[in-house]
Formats: structure tokens, sequence, C-alpha cells
């Protein structure tokens, strides 16, 4: 039987929650030079299409007329496929709104089952493989976000403005764990978050010098194993923002550099999946039939709990958590 569903507080709420939205995909897509399309919510569960995510989640599955499917659960690949299909011109992108059901999340004031996101993705040129343009692209990510912020403190002025600042620190997952030797992957996040407010950790999935990964990831969409400076690795990472008021790091994005064909096999082979070589969408990137492109997800629901400064993902979400 589901627990009772948890609902939205009240309609000043509910309007803020639109204005936030409204407003972040504007300014998103107008740095990225974004356009909107429409994804679908469930793939062919032998394409493989859908995200692992961290390698452990199970998707949602259903059958229907033979074929198995399953719900999303983020749309990466789904994307670089779309782009080709498009034509898309260099620079140029997509978002959409993408609604996933990770079953095996834990569940927290920051974690649901039902995960609501803008997924982007923007076609790159092969040169732009490296750290200064991921860096960049997160730069541009976000000014949308104090954009947003300064907006939405216009638009209601009795609110309690959430204090940014100017821009992200960048560090390596490396460098922050030698900082931190003692602590775990996320105490060193919120130590580091706390200090600056806003950081952008780079180089996640690769082992560290200790053996460790600071988070794992999927190995077919994220470039976490091309070697930047010696010993660093990783063309990806995450947005980490200080939430005030729960007195920790919020994860508003994950994000970066798509794998070309030579990290995708160099990561398959890391993580022993190589037989995912023969999966039709690891087919058309090894056969050089799509475009790079560097991507991510941005939680929507997360944003409103951020410049809300409220204390449970419940408060901005109709859910049965």
């Amino acid at each position: 039987m589901l627990a009772p569903a948890h609902k939205i507080a009240d309609l000043q709420t509910e309007m803020q929650i639109g204005f936030i939205k409204q407003q972040f995909l504007r300014h998103l897509s107008e740095a990225l030079h974004l356009h909107q399309v429409f994804a679908p919510l469930f793939v062919s569960a032998d394409s493989g299409i859908n995200d692992d995510l961290n390698g452990t989640e199970r998707p949602v599955s259903f059958s229907n007329s033979g074929k198995d499917f399953t719900v999303v659960h983020s749309l990466a690949k789904w994307k670089r496929l779309r782009l080709a299909e498009l034509s898309m011109p260099c620079h140029q992108g997509i978002v959409t709104h993408m609604i996933a059901l990770r079953p095996d999340e834990q569940l927290s004031p920051m974690h649901a089952v039902l995960v609501d996101q803008w997924d982007w993705e923007v076609v790159i040129r092969p040169e732009d493989r490296h750290p200064a343009f991921l860096q960049a692209t997160v730069l541009k990510i976000y000014k949308a976000l104090r954009l947003t912020c300064a907006a939405l403190q216009e638009a209601y002025p009795g609110m309690r403005s959430l204090d940014l600042p100017e821009q992200p620190a960048f560090i390596h997952s490396e460098a922050l764990r030698a900082r931190y030797p003692q602590q775990d992957a996320k105490a060193r996040e919120d130590l580091v978050t706390r200090e600056h407010g806003a950081v952008f950790l780079q180089g996640i999935g690769h082992p560290l010098s200790d053996g460790q990964l600071h988070d794992d990831r999927a190995p077919d969409y994220d470039d976490w194993s091309t070697e930047t400076t010696p010993g660093y690795h990783g063309l990806n990472g995450d947005l980490l923002v200080w939430h005030p008021v729960l007195q920790r790091s919020v994860e508003l994005s994950s994000m970066g550099i798509r794998v070309n064909a030579p990290a995708l096999r160099e990561q398959l082979h890391l993580r022993g999946l190589q037989q995912r070589e023969q999966l039709p969408f690891h087919q058309k990137l090894l056969a050089g039939e799509l475009p790079d492109t560097i991507g991510g997800g941005i939680g929507q629901s997360r944003l409103a709990l951020l410049l809300l400064q409220l204390q449970d993902i419940k408060a901005v979400q109709y859910t049965y958590n």
C-alpha cells in the first residue's frame, strides 16, 4: 500500500516553483543555444539507450506486444542520438523536460523516486574536448542560476535571498581527496562547498590515487577516463551549491563531455563490460555516426528546493515518499 501522498504546501509556493522553472529554462537556453524538444518516458530494453547512472539502479520495466521496455533513468545517450537525427549545428543543442523513476533511490530530503530535470546536450568539436571548454560551459550554467535567483528576488522581494558567490570554485576530485584524506566523499563535498558556496567538482568515475572512486559513473556517457594532467582524469563533474538551511551541499547538476570511441572502449574495458559494444547505441558511436557532445541534467525540484531554501524535496514535488 502506498504511503499518503505529500503535496506542495500552498499556492504561492506553486507559483514560485513555476516562476523558477520558467526563468531558469529561458536563461539556460539562451546561454547554451538550446532548442526545446520532446523526450521519451521509456525506451527499448535492448537498445543500450537507458543510462546505468552508478551501475546499480534497477530500471522500472514492462512488456508490451512481445517487447521489453524500461522507464528512463536519464537521457544522456538518447539526446546524442537525437542530435544526430536533427543534424544539429556545432555549439547548438537541445533541452528537454525529463521525468524519470528511480525505485532504488535512497530516500532523503534531497532524493525521491521521481526525478524531474532539464536534460540538455550540445554538439561540440573534437578540439573542444578539454577541461577549459568544460569549465566555460559550467560558468554559463552558473550564470543562468544567478540570473534566476536575482529574478526570483525581484518578483518576490520579501523572500530570503540565497547568497551565491559570483563564480563557483573548480576543484578536481583527486585534489579534494588529498585535501581531506580522512573524510569520505560526501563529507569532502560538504566541506569544500561550505567553504566556497558553490563548487564544480571535476573528474568523477575514475579510480583516485587511493584506488577508490569518488562516486561511480556509467562507462558509456560521460568521459571520466581521459587524463587531463598527470594523475588527474575526467572531463566531467558535478555542480554543488551550499544549502544554508539544510547545512549541506546540493548536487544541482551532473554533466560532462561525453565519451568518444576511444574513451568508450577504455571505460567499457575498465568496467569489464566490453559486451556492450554490440548494443545499437554503442555500435553507432564506435562507427563515428554520432557527434561529439557535452551535456548533463539539472534537477528541477532540487533547484526549487535550493532557491526557496526549503528543507525537503517533498515541499516542491507531489510525491509518495
